[in-house]
């Protein structure tokens, strides 16, 4: 017990560790590249555990490895000494501030195209291998052998990319290109409808799934319902589910009763939950695509289009989280990212969830809201167009105002992360 919490300690400070680390530096070096200079280079907050002072830099380890800075002259307080970063020109100055995300981004979306690029599971591709009977695309004439070209004209590159089109299928008539032999066809069709139960509850997909629920989508059954983040589903009308995700989802989808019997394990005390289900339509073309073969021309294909796919995916979550479909209490902090993290039981597992919140720091850092990267680059660009810089006073005040908003969600966040550990 003792070596795996040692374990743990050290995937979430190396991780941590490690993310800060190559974002100060994307600063740092930026910084040096443009001859500004930089007093201090921290990794890390609150007191001092190592400290190197080198010819112009201080170099400093801090306990808690949750942030760190790059302290530059005349970025705190304006100087007209050489080499003060207020004397830089405005876009060395937005270079150096958005150095750091870039970096992050960079590096997220390279060992995300590296773990694609070597994984050891299949590539599916967009070629028809079997065709499933009284689908759309059997009554279309679609035939085996047939690669899937465009849907409505959107070019169809992996199989997720029809996935991602029926799930949002509005009832349309699809025009489906393919490429049979040397020719190209246009085939009509609409897809086959299916109907399938959901309660609105998110397992998880990170380590060892379980029927221990992860969070709730807001306005769902389960919500209405009285499920909780941490509810651990044991029985489903009666049926005993392991543990198994698989088993829980398929017993919801077979019950044929308005309301489905949960039983459920909350702070190690048994309760019963009733839940009517969400019918929900899902629509299906009835193929099977080939696996692809492992070339090397296949894996940079995939990798790339996932790779594109991967950081795609993080920016549509932060659309969603600004439009308000996203709540507040489902965003994750460092304490919701280490939990994540001991789940991981491979070395691709934790390198994944490296590659995502680096990504995911990178471009969250990058958003216009100060005291964030982004927030300062936007100021800039204000002082661009007054063509002076602002006030000392005012620059200070909207940094400060920004950083209590940002203390207050993180604790906020934090708050929330606790909750869904202990219960």
């Amino acid at each position: 017990m003792l070596g795996i919490i040692l374990l743990n300690i050290i995937k979430i400070a190396f991780l941590l560790g490690f993310l800060i680390f190559i974002h100060e530096c994307g600063h740092f070096f930026i910084a040096k590249l443009f001859k500004v200079k930089v007093l201090e280079f921290a990794i890390g907050f609150g007191p001092t555990i190592l400290s190197k002072q080198g010819k112009e830099t201080k170099y400093e380890l801090r306990l808690i490895p949750l942030g760190g800075f790059v302290n530059m002259l005349g970025e705190e307080k304006r100087t007209d000494e050489e080499g003060a970063y207020n004397k830089a020109s405005i876009p060395k100055r937005m270079g150096i501030l958005v150095a750091g995300g870039l970096v992050n981004v960079i590096f997220g979306l390279l060992v995300f195209f590296i773990l694609v690029a070597t994984a050891s599971s299949s590539y599916i591709s967009t070629k028809i291998e079997s065709l499933k009977e009284n689908y759309a695309a059997e009554a279309a004439g679609i035939q085996i052998g047939d690669k899937v070209l465009k849907i409505n004209d959107k070019r169809i590159r992996l199989k997720s990319d029809i996935d991602d089109y029926m799930e949002n299928y509005n009832g349309e008539e699809l025009n489906v290109k393919i490429k049979r032999n040397d020719e190209i066809i246009n085939i009509l069709l609409y897809p086959t409808e299916e109907q399938n139960k959901t309660i609105g509850v998110y397992f998880g997909t990170v380590g060892d799934a379980s029927t221990k629920i992860q969070s709730i989508y807001a306005s769902g059954p389960a919500e209405e319902a009285g499920l909780k983040a941490g509810d651990v589903i044991k029985t489903v009308d009666g049926i005993y589910v392991d543990n198994d995700v698989n088993k829980a989802i398929e017993a919801i989808q077979k019950s044929e009763e308005d309301e489905i019997v949960l039983t459920i394990d909350r702070d190690n005390a048994e309760k019963t939950i009733n839940v009517k289900p969400q019918v929900v339509k899902q629509y299906y073309l009835g193929v099977v695509f080939e696996t692809s073969e492992k070339n090397f021309g296949n894996r940079m294909y995939y990798a790339f289009w996932q790779t594109v796919d991967f950081s795609v995916s993080i920016i549509d979550n932060l659309k969603e989280m600004f439009a308000g479909k996203v709540k507040a209490d489902q965003l994750m902090g460092p304490i919701g990212i280490s939990e994540v993290v001991t789940k991981t039981r491979s070395f691709d597992q934790f390198i994944y969830i490296l590659a995502l919140i680096s990504l995911s720091l990178g471009v969250t850092n990058l958003l216009p809201f100060p005291p964030l990267d982004g927030g300062k680059v936007v100021l800039l660009i204000i002082e661009a167009i007054r063509r002076k810089p602002m006030s000392e006073n005012a620059e200070y005040t909207i940094q400060m105002i920004g950083f209590f908003l940002l203390i207050g969600l993180s604790i906020f966040v934090t708050y929330n992360d606790i909750l869904r550990i202990i219960f």
